[in-house]
């Protein structure tokens, strides 16, 4: 694996959006069932996810479907 790897955040970063999450998991134990444990974990692993893949990518623009035209000729 390359050992060169950048990322646009910092492991601080990384460990503040992770914090955010360990205690939603710590509740998780209050569930009922395990059909909602489940689901909420689930939830959890996704949003943390989706989170640090906007984060390494780039700011998300407030108009997604705008495209980027880096051709000046147009």
């Amino acid at each position: 694996m390359d050992n060169n790897l950048t990322l646009p955040f910092t492991e601080e970063e990384y460990m503040a959006l992770a914090r955010q999450k360990y205690q939603d998991l710590k509740a998780l134990k209050n569930k009922p069932t395990f059909y909602d444990y489940e689901k909420s974990f689930e939830e959890i692993w996704q949003d943390l996810g989706r989170q640090v893949l906007e984060k390494s990518l780039s700011q998300v623009p407030a108009d997604r479907r705008k495209k980027k035209d880096d051709d000046s000729f147009w």
